[in-house]
């Protein structure tokens, strides 16, 4: 996922330079990240990528046009938020867990 890797990546997608969010996402990961993003204020890119195999499965990239925008910063400064309001942890971001639970480090209570 995106928050193991704090590299600032940047690359065009639609003809605009684009942080890129996360490289070979499904499209059910894409619509949720596009969800996610746009509620906060970012305009969202996405490109397909072929595979290599004929039949295989289709992986998105998925950018923002924000340049300064970093994943792992947005989640960690708890920058983002929910729908309903709720500040976004890594758990419900990586979608492990729609639960929010503020404090992410603890780990009994998951």
């Amino acid at each position: 996922m995106s928050l193991l890797n704090g590299k600032h990546v940047v690359k065009e997608i639609e003809g605009v330079r684009c942080t890129i969010v996360e490289e070979n996402a499904s499209k059910s990961r894409v619509e949720f990240l596009r969800k996610l993003l746009e509620l906060n204020g970012y305009e969202v890119r996405t490109e397909e990528v072929p595979t290599a195999v004929e039949g295989g499965t289709i992986s998105y990239t998925i950018g923002v046009t924000d340049m300064v925008f970093n994943p792992v910063i947005a989640v960690y400064q708890r920058l983002l938020k929910t729908i309903d309001g709720r500040r976004v942890t890594p758990d419900y971001w990586n979608q492990k867990s729609s639960e929010i639970e503020p404090n992410y480090w603890n780990r009994s209570k998951k």
